[in-house]
């Protein structure tokens, strides 16, 4: 009677000792393997598994050893914390502050924007959050910003690099959905824009409806003046409109120049030619602004050489990273080996790189990856024991008959992950949630839109995963975000330095309202990428259709033909039968289970 309890709620109570170990406090990684070896153990005496269930297991961990695609995360965080440690961010608030800083809301702006380049460059949250709040957040508090717009827009900018290419939780996720690292990143990167879009939008709302709000910046507080005085925004605007104009070029010829080189028939996708239109473009500005400068022919204002030699370097960086794996001339990790040598680079360029850099640099970086390989592991091994007792089917059932169908299954699954959000971080909610969730993903979704394959539909789920997962970093009460800029917030009433005026603190509750705004803000494009999948699939290339009768006729023609090698060729029903026998052969746990009776 108890075998037979037991093997009814095995699942549930599997999920039941996971929360009980995570609520002990005890680390996720250590607690997800605990839970898995334990209930593993428990099954085997109670009969429900063989004793030989975690023979196959070891071979399990040391796949993940080998996974390639894992090797992307060291690469993109080196290169993330040598560009943020050489004092990148600094220079980016600065010159993009000066850019916007003339008009209502522009420095909420520039530190929106700089977010989004910290973003694609450092992908950590930490490093953009506490970068602008001790640089941008005195400057707003001095100038009289609403201090709920002013650390609702830090908080939200740093979560930006979740969700924007190249993000370590689309790697992630990539991986734990089993699609390309690639095809997640393209996906991804009209929604990470579109969000930027949307959080400038409220910006330019607020100072309109509420002027008062994000006041401009005075001017005694913009240092980059011609000697006329002028802020050199002209020469700047007509810089960028020559630059526009050679990027428009290249995109109406990409197709004619990269097909050539690489012999490819088919259209480029849209990222593919907005990444590479947006890198000539920028290629464009830094040689015009070196030529004036070198020559000394004055055409360019300081503003104008200051946002090109600070702007477009990494820039040029992001986008020849991203464009080499979007043209699939490299990897993601061949892309994130070439982008940590490009931001050592950048430091040498720039006079920063030094060995005690390279030391912190690889000492975070380790310790993040081995973070990430831990839990990895720990839920491989719950993983394991769940899909042993048929867990995946349990999930699969729980879902099959809610209300709603693919649409209903999606709100779920969504209000599930920001509900955990507030608890816990990303990369467990990914380790954890994902491998159950995929293979109900992947029965259900892709009959939700007519024509969209599996793979499409599995990216578009990755994508509309990984927007939720920015929510987080803002939500109470473990918003990392919020702990990170309240970390360097000022605590206590202080006298500002350039105005002498006494600014009060910030206090934590100002924080947590800030993040309101911007968690509406994010949950929105989680909306509209649910409602409009084409935001994610638009771009993705469907691959090479084959004319089955065709195949057929060239099979048959070169086995009449007589060639080496013909009589090798295999018929449909034994081409059948060995991909089942590789695919029972492949399973260790199903063979493993089929060779020893229960007791």
């Amino acid at each position: 009677m108890e075998a037979s309890f037991l093997a009814q709620q095995f699942v549930p109570l599997m999920f039941v000792g996971l929360f009980v170990l995570l609520l002990t406090g005890f680390p996720v990684a250590f607690a997800l393997a605990a839970c898995g070896l334990g209930f593993g153990f428990i099954g085997m005496e109670a009969g429900l598994f063989p004793a030989s269930l975690f023979q196959a297991l070891p071979l399990r961990i040391f796949g993940i050893m080998q996974n390639d695609t894992l090797l992307a995360i060291p690469f993109f965080t080196f290169m993330g914390i040598i560009l943020e440690r050489s004092g990148m961010a600094e220079d980016l608030l600065e010159t993009v502050g000066q850019v916007f800083g003339p008009v209502r809301g522009g420095v909420a702006i520039a530190v929106i924007l700089v977010g989004a380049l910290l973003a694609a460059t450092t992908g950590v949250v930490a490093a953009a959050v506490i970068s602008m709040g001790l640089i941008s957040l005195p400057i707003m508090l001095r100038y009289g910003y609403s201090r709920t717009i002013a650390t609702g827009t830090i908080t939200a900018s740093g979560t930006l690099a979740q969700a924007i290419p190249p993000s370590l939780v689309l790697i992630v996720l990539a991986d734990q959905l089993g699609r390309s690292v690639g095809d997640m990143y393209a996906g991804a990167l009209i929604p990470g824009l579109l969000l930027v879009g949307l959080y400038i939008l409220f910006i330019v709302v607020v100072a309109l409806v509420k002027p008062d709000m994000v006041p401009a910046l005075p001017p005694e507080a913009r240092i980059y003046r011609e000697d006329n005085g002028a802020s050199g925004h002209r020469s700047l605007l007509v810089l960028l409109a020559l630059c526009g104009l050679i990027g428009y070029g290249w995109a109406q010829i990409h197709d004619q120049i990269i097909g050539g080189m690489t012999g490819r028939a088919q259209p480029a996708a849209g990222d593919e030619i907005i990444i590479m239109s947006m890198t000539v473009a920028s290629l464009t500005g830094l040689a015009l602004s070196i030529v004036n400068r070198v020559t000394k022919m004055g055409l360019l204002s300081r503003l104008a050489e200051q946002v090109t030699f600070v702007l477009m370097p990494p820039l040029i960086l992001i986008f020849l990273v991203l464009g080499t794996i979007f043209l699939g001339v490299a990897t993601p990790t061949e892309g994130g080996a070439m982008g940590a040598l490009g931001a050592v680079v950048l430091a040498v360029v720039k006079g920063k790189f030094s060995m005690d850099l390279t030391r912190q640099a690889l000492d975070s970086t380790a310790k993040l990856a081995s973070f990430v390989l831990f839990i990895l592991i720990g839920s491989t091994v719950f993983s394991f024991t769940f899909n042993a007792a048929d867990g995946h089917i349990w999930v699969e059932h729980l879902f099959t008959n809610m209300p709603g169908g693919a649409i209903g299954f999606l709100i779920v699954v969504n209000i599930l992950i920001f509900i955990l959000g507030c608890f816990i971080d990303f990369f467990e909610i990914a380790f954890i949630v994902i491998p159950i969730l995929a293979p109900v993903a992947e029965k259900i979704l892709p009959a939700m839109v007519p024509g969209m394959t599996a793979d499409q539909a599995m990216i578009w789920f990755g994508v509309i995963i990984a927007m939720n997962l920015q929510t987080s970093f803002l939500t109470p009460p473990f918003g990392f975000a919020l702990f990170y800029l309240r970390s360097v917030a000022p605590k206590n009433d202080y006298k500002d330095r350039v105005t002498g005026a006494l600014i009060p603190s910030v206090k934590t509750t100002e924080i947590y309202k800030g993040s309101i705004a911007f968690i509406c803000l994010q949950l929105i494009m989680v909306a509209a990428v649910i409602m409009y999948p084409g935001l994610v699939t638009g771009g993705m290339d469907e691959g090479t259709k084959l004319d089955a009768n065709e195949v057929m006729m060239q099979l048959e023609s070169s086995s009449n033909a007589g060639e080496p090698g013909a009589d090798d060729t295999l018929k449909p029903d034994e081409t059948a039968e060995d991909e089942s026998s590789q695919k029972s052969d492949d399973d260790a746990l199903k063979a493993l289970m089929a060779t020893e009776p229960k007791k």
